[in-house]
């Protein structure tokens, strides 16, 4: 004679329309009195069973057990809906598109439970082939979140994309630094076009692209103080970002920069033109750089007009370039020129010299040259005598 189910057992019957055996078990009461069930099922009575033996585990620890049927594309929308509350709007539109292109096609109808590592870096060595290490970095950070969220909230017991590790992508463009001809150049291709200031400005000053978009009159001086002591040039205060928190990148980014001549003389220019045009409207604490209508320039605007100076540059390729490589090249010929890397480093806002050779490594003068001038001077002097 079989043998009946204890109390708290569950129950176990065999369900003729799935045709599966269904282990069930109460876990509790909703404040109306009404009674939570919660089922497993197999082809099997074991499987059945052991997905009972699970159930109460879950329960008798405390966790709230999760539906079976909830999948990665549901955990990832979740967090795109309701885990990137304070983001940009460019971040959460960078994360969408790569959720929806790289993450929901090849998972997304993964039971989430079921989801395993050897799924994750499957996914990941296939996606190398064709993508950047960098967009992997983003699209396994955009599973890896979305996960964490749903382990939070009991829909998964771990986080299985933790333990994976991301691999080399496909190489990508290394960036480059002009040479003073073809700075020269482009600066010559750049006169008499909408982005001439903000060329001059970014390759004699270093500053970030996103840096000088969101950059205003007020906090530009183009007079100077001559009676001040000690006397003030004409400078750029780099206090503002079109980073969500409208903050410099670090602490250290926020700076104030002398302007050389040339800059000064394109901003005048610049600020002439603006005051022309827009007349009483013109406001002190107006945008710099701004498009057509006042309002703050987009990344992709500033790539698309940049190249179509690069264009009329001789002897350069448009599609070789892009606007922040004029801040490379700022740090090139700095150091062509003789300053030393400390100084470089403050001009530019880095927090320390390593994360200025570490971006800028191919760019810094690969000998110093101080110690071997310096001797030749001295000994060639005292030879000489």
């Amino acid at each position: 004679m079989t043998k009946r189910r204890s109390r708290g057992d569950g129950g176990l019957h065999w369900d003729s329309k799935r045709e599966r055996w269904i282990a069930s078990l109460t876990v509790g009461w909703t404040p109306a009195g009404k009674r939570i069930v919660k089922t497993g099922s197999g082809k099997t009575k074991t499987e059945a069973k052991n997905k009972l033996r699970e159930i109460i585990r879950d329960y008798e620890d405390g966790l709230i057990i999760a539906p079976g049927d909830f999948t990665v594309e549901q955990a990832v929308n979740d967090w795109l809906v309701y885990g990137l509350s304070g983001r940009s709007s460019s971040t959460v539109d960078l994360y969408t598109i790569n959720c929806q292109k790289h993450v929901i096609p090849a998972l997304g109808k993964r039971r989430l439970r079921d989801l395993s590592t050897e799924d994750v870096d499957k996914w990941l060595a296939a996606k190398s082939k064709t993508l950047s290490t960098r967009t992997l970095q983003i699209i396994r950070s955009c599973l890896n979140r979305a996960v964490r969220r749903a382990m939070a909230r009991d829909r998964v017991k771990r986080n299985v994309v933790d333990l994976c590790g991301v691999p080399a992508g496909r190489a990508g463009r290394n960036s480059k630094a002009m040479t003073f001809a073809q700075a020269d150049a482009v600066l010559r291709a750049a006169e008499g076009s909408s982005m001439h200031a903000y060329i001059v400005v970014s390759l004699l000053t270093g500053a970030r692209t996103e840096e000088l978009r969101a950059l205003r009159w007020d906090h530009v001086d183009l007079c100077g103080n001559d009676k001040a002591i000690p006397s003030l040039p004409p400078y750029v205060a780099v206090w503002r970002s079109v980073r969500a928190s409208g903050d410099t990148k670090t602490r250290k980014s926020r700076r104030t920069l002398a302007l050389p001549k040339r800059c000064v003389e394109a901003l005048v220019a610049l600020q002439a033109t603006q005051r022309e045009a827009q007349g009483k409207e013109w406001k002190a604490n107006s945008l710099v750089f701004a498009s057509a209508t006042g309002t703050e320039l987009d990344a992709a605007n500033v790539r698309r007009a940049f190249r179509n100076v690069i264009q009329n540059a001789n002897g350069m390729n448009p599609k070789e370039w892009t606007p922040r490589e004029l801040r490379h090249s700022f740090v090139s010929l700095l150091s062509d020129n003789g300053l030393p890397l400390e100084e470089i480093s403050r001009l530019v806002g880095h927090s320390s010299t390593a994360t200025t050779e570490a971006v800028y490594r191919k760019q810094i003068r690969p000998v110093v040259q101080s110690g071997a001038v310096a001797m030749d001077r001295i000994f060639g002097t005292l030879q000489g005598s």
